[in-house]
């Protein structure tokens, strides 16, 4: 071999052979070749033509058994599937490659195995090896990713259907392309603060004080001011945080521009109970009460927004919902049942 030579840069050049000293041959090579083995996880065994093992190289579970098939302990459709591609490659000496699932106690080990001939100076096949790798967290990981593909697409599917309902309804309610644009990207940058609660969590949800105070909070409000939130802090799945998000967006524009947060001294009360229906079931009564002006009157609701309010909340959530006006005093009261929320 030729003596090992840089570039300029000092490194070894790719297209140069790199010439072992002598300590670095023999015993020495073998034993760092099976450190490298044991902590890459690989197996490796060599079996003459007739299946006999010649030799075998950190074997362990499943492959380690008492005959000598080098099959080990798996399960006898596994083990037929290894034993006929070992008998192909002796027959071709074409190798082949496989993915093997072994079940156990907590679910199941996937391996690959590779099975390549071992052909002698004459081109012959005198025997096969066999290599194996575990696999089973890499298959995990693509497990996992598949079903987080799965819920974003879901999740996505129900994201635009909202986004639709809101540009029908809100076009259904505006005055004109001026008014239909102002109140649409209103809408949805509701839409996108509340999900990015959601996606902060990691698709879990948000919890209702952080989603209240963050709607309020979007209209330049003091909110340690103007909104005095109390009661219960359930944390909302992510349907629930996108439209209890948008009931407290719209409550918020018509107190900004008839309501109390019209006003420096004005301020909103929003008070969550969790009260107790019967033995297991939980509802959540979710309450926004403010003083409102003159012009804030029952005619005003013949929008979007009391359509919202009334109809399209709660019955995304499986819940009731009133809106009252009277007397200079708004109040908006949603009951939405365990299956938007949790307790713990």
């Amino acid at each position: 071999m030729r003596s090992r030579t840089t570039d300029k840069t000092g490194g070894a050049r790719s297209d140069e052979v790199i010439a072992l000293h002598p300590a670095e041959s023999g015993m020495q090579l073998g034993r760092a070749l099976l450190h490298a083995l044991h902590n890459a996880g690989i197996s490796v065994l060599y079996q003459d033509r007739e299946m006999k093992t010649v030799w075998a190289r950190n074997m362990r579970a499943p492959w380690i058994s008492d005959n000598s098939d080098g099959n080990g302990i798996l399960p006898m459709a596994q083990a037929d599937r290894i034993s006929t591609a070992k008998r192909d490659v002796v027959a071709t000496g074409n190798p082949e490659r496989l993915e093997i699932s072994v079940p156990v106690e907590n679910g199941v080990r996937w391996f690959q195995v590779w099975v390549d001939a071992d052909r002698g100076d004459a081109g012959d096949v005198q025997g096969v090896v066999t290599t194996m790798v575990e696999t089973t967290e890499q298959k995990r990981r693509e497990q996992t990713l598949t079903t987080l593909l799965r819920e974003v697409s879901h999740r996505s599917k129900n994201l635009l259907a909202i986004i639709q309902s809101i540009a029908t309804q809100t076009g259904r309610y505006s005055d004109g392309i001026g008014d239909f644009l102002t109140r649409f990207r209103g809408r949805l940058q509701s839409l996108s603060s509340s999900q990015d609660l959601v996606t902060s969590s990691n698709w879990r949800g948000a919890a209702l004080h952080e989603l209240v105070t963050s709607q309020v909070g979007r209209y330049g409000t003091n909110t340690s001011h103007n909104l005095r939130l109390r009661g219960a802090n359930p944390y909302l799945n992510p349907n629930a945080a996108l439209h209890i998000g948008l009931a407290m967006h719209e409550l918020a524009v018509n107190s900004v521009s008839y309501g109390a947060l019209s006003r420096p001294d004005g301020f909103v009360e929003v008070t969550a109970n969790l009260n107790i229906i019967a033995p297991g079931e939980v509802t959540l009564s979710l309450t926004w009460a403010e003083a409102i002006g003159t012009d804030c009157g029952r005619g005003s609701q013949k929008r979007f927004g009391s359509v919202a309010l009334e109809r399209v909340v709660p019955a995304s959530l499986g819940g009731t919902a009133s809106l009252d006006i009277a007397d200079g005093r708004l109040e908006y009261r949603l009951v939405v049942p365990h299956s938007n929320f949790e307790t713990q």
